[in-house]
């Protein structure tokens, strides 16, 4: 079976204190999916077209655990808090093994 993989990158963070709410939302929510947070905004070196903003990685043990919890009833409440000045790019992606 193939992991899954939440990828979220952050070019733009107009307020870093707005994403408060959805955080407290969201960890649960993640954590109740069975994901596991690998990184949050630790140090990044970009290349190429890169950005060097916050990137988060979250592990699930199938693609499809990854894309339930997304669906969820409690990570959909979270995304309602998600404030309209940060933009992300956010994917669902399946590992290779």
């Amino acid at each position: 079976m193939t992991k899954g993989y939440w990828v979220s990158v952050y070019p733009a963070i107009s307020d870093p204190e707005t994403l408060t709410a959805y955080n407290k939302l969201a960890g649960p929510a993640v954590q109740a999916g069975g994901g596991r947070v690998l990184s949050r905004g630790g140090r990044v070196v970009a290349h190429e077209a890169g950005i060097t903003q916050k990137v988060v990685l979250i592990e699930f043990d199938s693609f499809e655990q990854a894309v339930a919890a997304y669906e969820s009833e409690a990570y959909q409440k979270a995304l309602v808090a998600l404030p309209d000045g940060v933009e992300r790019d956010f994917r669902i992606i399946e590992s290779i093994d």
